[in-house]
């Protein structure tokens, strides 16, 4: 009995210690909004300041792994496993969804179809991995969909490209769940480190011929600006390197379908966020939403305690 006691103690704690990883990867990438929106109001191209951040970060990981002798050689038949991951995010993502936004002039609505990953991540967890969930966790998942749309729904005028961005939003929600997809079916042979390096050094050299015929296109020394480098920076290091660290970690604890859940919650800390900084107010109907996506969250991880006496027997 004690040791049944004392493992699903140990399996708590490695809970927590997975959800804090999450949460904290998710807060980041909230946060990366703001860097984003300071970089595109700077007249920064996509086509620049993605390809650098991905250069940038996969180099950082580079020498992370050098240093601590952590780097593993691509085995031969993941290869191709490790392309269509690049090709997935960084590329298809961070293009289609930045170029989404834009399109739609909307930001409010381009969050609102972002959230929408859990619903096509649950269904590749099921068809791909046999993950299992419950109707718990699908009101979970519903409960913290409805808390997002309360968030961010507001007023806005939609861009003269609107179908087109919502089409390139829709390609990179497809993209983010293949991702998780294909991350999912190699964390078991890499470290989390060594997968995200591979996938943002194979990513900017997806991202390269953008960069030269689009991303330097009108080069100016503003580029190279510290206005410029401080967000690039802070996207590259802290959003992608680590960030992109920890939710291999997360995907690889949780599967794809119940770590998805988390990332829905991106729209939700960055209206925190801009609200902690001033750059907007949050109403009583949006702090509403926010508390009905903590709940859908919490019920979207509800997992069956098994019996003490059958742990007690194993």
């Amino acid at each position: 009995m004690k040791y049944g006691l004392i493992r699903k103690e140990l399996g708590k704690n490695s809970k927590i210690l997975i959800y804090t990883v999450s949460l904290f990867a998710i807060i980041l990438w909230g946060i990366s909004y703001i860097w984003t929106n300071t970089l595109i109001s700077l007249d920064i191209p996509v086509t620049y300041f993605v390809f650098v951040r991905i250069l940038l970060a996969g180099f950082v990981l580079f020498l992370l792994n050098a240093a601590s002798g952590r780097i593993a050689k691509i085995k031969k038949n993941d290869i191709p496993k490790f392309l269509l991951l690049a090709f997935f995010e960084p590329f298809i993502y961070f293009i289609c969804e930045s170029y989404g936004v834009k399109e739609t002039g909307s930001p409010t609505l381009s969050a609102m179809i972002i959230a929408t990953i859990p619903i096509f991540s649950v269904g590749a967890g099921i068809m791909f991995f046999k993950e299992k969930i419950n109707a718990v966790n699908i009101s979970g998942i519903l409960l913290c969909i409805i808390g997002i749309i309360l968030v961010v729904m507001s007023k806005g005028e939609l861009g003269k490209h609107f179908i087109f961005g919502v089409i390139l939003l829709l390609i990179a929600v497809i993209s983010e769940v293949g991702h998780a997809s294909v991350t999912k079916s190699l964390s078991g042979n890499y470290s989390s480190q060594v997968i995200v390096m591979y996938q943002f050094l194979i990513g900017s050299v997806y991202l390269l011929p953008l960069f030269i015929f689009k991303g330097i296109e009108d080069f100016s020394p503003r580029y190279l600006s510290s206005d410029v480098w401080y967000p690039i920076i802070c996207l590259s290091v802290l959003c992608s390197s680590l960030a992109f660290s920890l939710w291999v970690s997360t995907i690889k604890s949780l599967g794809v379908a119940k770590s998805s859940i988390f990332s829905a919650l991106i729209p939700v800390v960055a209206a925190i966020v801009a609200w902690l900084l001033g750059h907007e107010s949050l109403n009583a109907r949006q702090f509403i939403g926010i508390m009905i996506s903590a709940l859908g969250v919490v019920l979207s991880q509800y997992t069956k305690t098994p019996d003490i006496k059958s742990s007690v027997n194993k």
